[in-house]
């Protein structure tokens, strides 16, 4: 059977992934409601997203769906059993911003989920020697009368007693 997921969405009561895909032999779409069981405000969203993705009666209509979007489903879903609306959920997951957020006052999960974007973000701007663009050895030259970050450490002056 081969399907090609369209949309994906959750809903609250009872606590469900809905997937709205296509059967490619029959040209028919169709809803499939995946229920969400045993999770909880304190469940793991990333455990819970590949345990979902690998269930025997659903990995066949999640193939097309990436675990990153069963997860952040699942973290919505979650969100709501904490007591938080859709839209402050949604404005959550929008307004993180990895470049002002200290990484050090994270927790162990929300970490790994930050490397794994930093990761997957990198190997998909990184240049490999069979791109077409890509320069051995590629020599910038930087502007003169561009503007110099300075740093505190720079002006001080060094310490000549170590």
């Amino acid at each position: 059977m081969s399907i090609v997921a369209k949309r994906c969405g959750v809903r609250f009561i009872p606590p469900s992934i809905i997937l709205i895909y296509e059967n490619k032999n029959t040209s028919k779409t169709r809803k499939r409601v995946i229920p969400v069981r045993n999770f909880s405000q304190y469940s793991d969203c990333s455990r819970a997203a590949e345990r979902l993705k690998h269930h025997v009666r659903h990995s066949v209509y999640l193939e097309s769906v990436s675990l990153a979007q069963l997860e952040r489903l699942h973290l919505i879903l979650r969100d709501h059993l904490k007591g938080l609306s859709l839209e402050e959920s949604l404005a959550a997951r929008r307004a993180s911003d990895p470049s002002d957020e200290d990484l050090n006052k994270l927790s162990d999960e929300e970490l790994n989920r930050r490397k794994a974007q930093m990761d997957q973000l990198f190997e998909r701007n990184r240049k490999h020697k069979d791109d077409p663009d890509f320069v051995y050895d590629l020599e910038v030259e930087f502007p003169e009368n561009s503007v110099r970050e300075t740093c505190s450490w720079d002006e001080e002056p060094s310490d000549d007693g170590f």
